[in-house]
């Protein structure tokens, strides 16, 4: 399974962002995608997740509301609409790929290289 991540960039506070996740795998649509970051000197936190069962989706409390998970089964790509950014968002994103979906980052397996999002005015 590999993973590409694009979109990231500079924005302003209060703007709005769109990373994909181009996956590569047999059978894209049994794998949950999962979104996770990592600020400078801070651990890697969970975004949220959609499964790929039902497309069923979970979100942090710190981006509920702001931040929207989608998957497009016939692209192989998943994307994060992210929406009313603010400095705290400032991280790299990662996208990746597991059966079982959770939101604690060393459960899944597979993983992009991330992309850098970075929220100054």
């Amino acid at each position: 399974v590999q993973l590409v991540e694009s979109g990231g960039g500079l924005v302003q506070p209060g703007g709005s962002l769109r990373l994909s996740c181009a996956v590569s795998a047999f059978s894209f649509d049994y794998y949950a995608i999962g979104w996770f970051r990592q600020a400078p000197g801070k651990e890697r936190e969970g975004v949220g997740f959609i499964k790929g069962s039902d497309g069923t989706t979970y979100y942090a409390d710190s981006v509920k509301g702001r931040f929207t998970i989608s998957r497009d089964n016939a692209k192989n790509t998943v994307y994060l609409q992210m929406n009313s950014l603010k400095s705290e968002d400032t991280a790299v994103y990662y996208c990746a790929a597991d059966r079982m979906p959770s939101i604690v980052p060393a459960r899944w397996d597979y993983w992009g290289q991330g992309t850098q999002v970075t929220v100054s005015s």
